[in-house]
């Protein structure tokens, strides 16, 4: 009926990658139905897969100290729609264990049900018509809700640029760093440390140069640190480590990944006030206008379990948690260290980046498939650069990695 809408829509997912996820997950059930007695391991997408402790769904469910859970059922006790920018304990508690010292305030964090989804509202309040840059690779998530907000265009010289989205090549011989001066000028700038996919760790100087260049370039930097607690290095966990980074950076982080929350759906963004437009209006104000309108709130049980997440019980868990994973990267990096292949990532992120020269990556996703029966995730789904690299992630029971590693090693031995 409305030829046009279906055209434009599928024009963003022919042309990106937003097909990558559901090709993996297709190629994953066909081979299902021919191998309907194998026992297929999935290492692909970042699905964390352990319990979240109970020391968190305890909160979750009797809400001992936000809400109460049981009392929704009562007059006295119902809560309707709370505040669209979290509530005030939530917001203080994010604020004092990751910005204590940053001079992030309390009102510059807007919760949310999850980084994700603030990334597309985050292109709700750039537009259409705002320049981009993103790391290659990176998140698909950066380009996908860039190409549905309207940022078409060619490819331009071998998929450096499309559009109005530059792809800023991270590759191991730059040090999965940028080369800003080849960077053109930008109104966005796109960057996760530790990476996804690479797992790379930006250092403290190489975040100074990119809030210099942004300075320089009047250019705003949305920084997703989704996996900072994963960090082994001494590098920022926080784009807010960096001085003067509030008045030209921004950040979105979630529990998705540390609390096991990525069923939960719970995050949040900070919008520094200091961050403001060339005419001097607050980007923040934007952001809240976003929000208000198109968010009505996270859920109050799941703002309970994230209060339960900072409280000193809920951090020892969660740093238990994430110790899983971690030891779950460690086997899979001595793995394909032992049969010789370049190896990146791991240490700072939970997942490994193994490089296979000269090869396709969907025909690596496919042979690993075929011949061991597990999943991984094909690099060029996230981006150029990351063509001839499988992204093989941590998040797994440990019986399973063993096993795959197993496999692995009967295939590459």
């Amino acid at each position: 009926m409305f030829p046009w809408r279906r055209k434009s829509l599928l024009f963003a997912r022919v042309l990106l990658f937003l097909k990558n996820r559901k090709t993996v997950a297709r190629r994953r059930n066909a081979h299902m139905l021919k191998y309907p007695d194998a026992k297929v391991i999935s290492l692909g997408i970042g699905d964390t897969t352990e319990p979240i402790p109970e020391v968190i769904t305890s909160a979750m469910s009797k809400a001992r100290l936000l809400f109460r859970a049981e009392a929704l059922s009562t007059l006295e006790g119902y809560s309707g729609y709370g505040n669209e920018q979290g509530e005030k304990p939530l917001r203080t508690a994010i604020t004092s264990t990751f910005y204590g010292d940053l001079g992030i305030e309390e009102d510059d964090i807007f919760v949310s049900d999850g980084a994700k989804c603030d990334i597309s509202r985050l292109q709700m309040v750039f537009g259409a018509n705002v320049t981009m840059a993103v790391q290659d690779p990176s998140y698909p998530a950066y380009v996908d809700s860039s190409v549905i907000m309207g940022q078409t265009g060619q490819f331009q010289k071998d998929f450096e640029k499309y559009g109005k989205i530059e792809y800023m090549r991270c590759t191991p011989e730059n040090g999965f760093f940028p080369d800003l001066s080849k960077v053109t000028r930008t109104d966005i700038i796109f960057f996760c440390s530790p990476n996804n996919p690479t797992g790379s760790a930006a250092t403290r100087e190489q975040l100074t140069r990119l809030v210099q260049f942004a300075k320089d370039n009047g250019s705003i930097i949305v920084f997703d640190s989704a996996y900072a607690m994963y960090m082994s290095d001494d590098n920022p966990r926080s784009i807010f480590e960096i001085p003067g980074a509030k008045e030209v950076a921004m950040e979105t982080s979630s529990f998705s990944k540390y609390a096991g929350f990525t069923g939960v759906r719970l995050g949040w963004t900070v919008v520094p006030k200091q961050l403001l437009y060339s005419d001097g209006f607050p980007v923040a104000k934007d952001f809240n206008r976003v929000i208000c309108t198109s968010f009505n709130g996270a859920s109050n049980i799941c703002q309970a379990g994230g209060l339960a997440c900072l409280s000193p019980e809920g951090l020892k868990a969660m740093s238990e948690v994430i110790g899983f994973y971690k030891e779950n990267t460690n086997i899979i990096m001595d793995t394909f260290n032992s049969l010789g292949f370049s190896v990146y990532g791991g240490k700072n992120a939970p997942y490994v980046w193994v490089h296979f020269p000269g090869q396709s990556s969907w025909d690596v996703f496919s042979e690993i498939l075929e011949k061991t029966h597990v999943v991984t995730t094909p690099g060029s789904g996230f981006g150029p650069a990351g063509e001839g690299f499988v992204r093989v992630s941590a998040f797994g029971h440990r019986e399973n990695v063993l096993e795959a590693c197993r496999r692995f090693k009967q295939l590459y031995k």
